[in-house]
């Protein structure tokens, strides 16, 4: 095992930083499509409402995989049927669509949840004082939402940074992907994936930490 850390200790290292990169980059389009959605979901116009359970329930309905899979090879297929040649999608941009996509349908169910959890008389009031839907909502609503929501937001990262592994499958040269890679060289398959369990462990566990501390905070605040 120390060989492998030896040998292999900078190329898990950059690998590790590449999941991070892959996960905080997917959770920030996640956040924007998750608010997107969730305020179409919660208004009361019907037709944003079809559309924002639509997508909501589309996109949870199909797993990751399936899902990475048909942006990295099935939509540069269809371009290439319309007589496009040479599109193509980088692992990396694959990669974060798919997890910002599957992401962001679950982040629009917590905003939602969280939009709803605060008292409509909230709402009433801010109207009753002249502001309109939109100011009421970014300057009433959302700020006591986004206290409820942070440690749900934070557990989202950590699902997403899991998920970050199936993406291997598209060659994204990410954690597990580069577990694959070590083992393959050096033979050595329970000691080059106890070393790629050990740093999600590590990673994972922090941000867990992180979570509670945040949780118990704001349960204190409220």
């Amino acid at each position: 095992m120390i060989t492998i850390i030896q040998n292999y200790g900078f190329m898990l290292l950059t690998a590790l930083g590449r999941t991070l990169q892959l996960t905080l980059l997917s959770l920030v389009f996640a956040i924007i499509i998750g608010m997107i959605f969730a305020l179409m979901n919660v208004g009361k116009n019907r037709i944003l409402n079809f559309f924002g359970t639509v997508y909501v329930d589309a996109v949870r309905g199909v797993p990751l995989i399936v899902l990475a899979f048909f942006i990295y090879f099935g939509v540069p297929s269809a371009v290439k049927m319309m007589g496009i040649q040479g599109f193509s999608f980088s692992s990396l941009l694959a990669g974060t669509i798919a997890l910002s996509m599957n992401c962001g349908a679950y982040m629009a169910e917590i905003f939602r949840a969280g939009i709803e959890s605060i008292d409509k008389g909230q709402m009433e009031a801010s109207r009753s004082l002249g502001l309109t839907y939109g100011k009421s909502m970014r300057l009433v609503i959302l700020p006591q939402a986004v206290r409820v929501m942070i440690p749900s937001i934070i557990n989202q990262f950590i699902i997403t940074l899991k998920d970050t592994s199936i993406l291997s499958v598209i060659a994204y040269p990410e954690l597990t992907n580069m577990g694959k890679i070590i083992s393959g060289n050096t033979f050595k398959v329970f000691q080059s994936w106890a070393i790629i369990a050990v740093l999600y462990m590590v990673i994972i566990v922090t941000l867990s930490k992180i979570a509670k501390k945040i949780e118990r905070r704001v349960n204190r605040d409220r």
